[in-house]
């Protein structure tokens, strides 16, 4: 059985982009796709207004949401198997569920309910770092992105594994570089008077890098592997780095997460700052 790609489809320029960006993944990957389009049932008691009126309304926007996605993709990767599907909930809820059996879950950055000046909507951030596997959030108009680079965060710790699996198969199957970006900030507002080799915290932060890429280096030798490792604050150094490549690969949490929160602060700053692509990746 192939490998499944499942895509949140609402009808807006956003969900198209990330239709697109799907599509070319599924190709690379040898998966199927599924467009999934999930509307919400009528949450207001108004008589004046019928609730069976207004959803079938919706649900014959869905539709034909549905069948641009499909259009797009047989247009874009004719070879590539697509099914759609319309579901009926919440839309993260819904999305979640449907990652359960997908090798990855893709969505826009922002949908149809989205408002000025927000960056990342509500169902891109609820359903990254809860969904079962990857979640990609596409930037707008990206999926023609011609960096060859995927960069990915790691920080030494077991919870930035899955997203390294995940950067190194990426960067095999586009037959591109891998960037892994190892951030550390120095501390200086806590203890202005503290003094150190910086040279030295360099050396021994690259250290950690290469001790955590070595054994995915064996796995995957015809991936070039860039060790990239920078004194400054993670969120500003990923989001660099997210500047020259095709794919930004983090962690749901890092070294200091707690599994109580959804996502940790570095991931929920790169999702609202890095202008490329964004995959999340939930740390076991």
């Amino acid at each position: 059985m192939s490998e499944l790609v499942v895509v949140g489809v609402d009808g807006s320029a956003a969900g198209f982009d990330a239709v697109a960006w799907a599509a070319d993944d599924a190709f690379r990957m040898g998966a199927a796709l599924r467009p999934v389009c999930v509307v919400e049932t009528w949450p207001y008691q108004v008589p004046q207004i019928a609730a069976l009126e207004w959803e079938n309304s919706v649900a014959e926007r869905a539709r034909a949401s549905l069948a641009r996605a499909e259009e797009i993709v047989r247009e874009r990767r004719p070879t590539v198997e697509v099914s759609t599907r319309l579901l009926v909930g919440k839309p993260a809820v819904a999305l979640r569920e449907q990652a359960g059996e997908a090798a990855e879950l893709v969505v826009g950055r922002k949908g149809v309910g989205g408002f000025a000046g927000a960056v990342l909507g509500s169902v891109s951030m609820n359903v990254a770092g809860q969904a079962p596997g990857p979640v990609v959030v596409v930037r707008d108009g990206d999926a023609a992105a011609a960096q060859d680079e995927v960069a990915v965060g790691i920080d030494g710790s077991i919870a930035s594994e899955p997203a390294l699996a995940y950067a190194f198969r990426q960067a095999e199957l586009r037959g591109a570089a891998l960037r892994a970006v190892h951030a550390w900030p120095l501390p200086f507002a806590l203890a202005p008077d503290f003094s150190c080799d910086i040279e030295a915290l360099r050396e021994s932060h690259l250290h950690v890098a290469r001790e955590q890429l070595d054994p995915w280096r064996e796995r995957h030798p015809q991936v070039k592997v860039i060790a990239d490792v920078q004194c400054g604050h993670p969120v500003r150094t990923l989001a660099a780095a997210g500047e020259r490549a095709a794919l930004l690969v983090v962690g749901s949490h890092g070294r200091t997460g707690l599994e109580a929160i959804v996502l940790g602060s570095v991931t929920r700053g790169v999702l609202h700052h890095a202008h490329c692509t964004v995959a999340v990746v939930r740390a076991r």
